[in-house]
């Protein structure tokens, strides 16, 4: 009868120990820099990770940064319009979605080739010395 009590309170505190670290991954990290990113002035890329006529998806946070021109830095969501899959690649000017290969311009976020009609939505961002951030 013994055994299977202590049975009982190892898969207890076991499952206690699961709860806890599921807690500490869904709790959105460790109260260290990537929790601020996402956030108002939170650094999301430094202006060197973004080369000039290309861009950066960072799909953790649902954005593009692209730098159309040296030192013009722009941000759009990362969900294409077509039907949200989120964009995979730029590429020769454009933003390009894997699913159905909607283009969208690096500029300005407008359709360059569909089936997309409507442009990716813009995001604002700042840029202070090297750090990109949202505005």
């Amino acid at each position: 009868m013994s055994g299977v009590a202590r049975r009982t309170v190892v898969a207890a505190a076991g499952g206690a120990g699961l709860a806890m670290a599921l807690t500490a991954c869904g709790g959105g990290g460790d109260g260290g820099t990537d929790d601020g990113a996402a956030e108002e002035g939170g650094t999301l890329a430094r202006t060197g990770d973004i080369p000039v006529g290309g861009g950066k998806i960072l799909a953790d946070k649902g954005l593009v940064i692209t730098q159309p021109k040296a030192g013009e830095f722009k941000a759009f969501s990362s969900k294409c319009t077509h039907q949200g899959c989120a964009v995979s690649g730029v590429k020769d000017g454009a933003i390009v979605c894997p699913c159905h290969q909607s283009h969208f311009d690096i500029s300005d976020g407008s359709v360059k080739s569909g089936p997309a009609t409507a442009p990716l939505p813009p995001e604002p961002i700042q840029v202070v010395g090297d750090a990109i951030s949202l505005g």
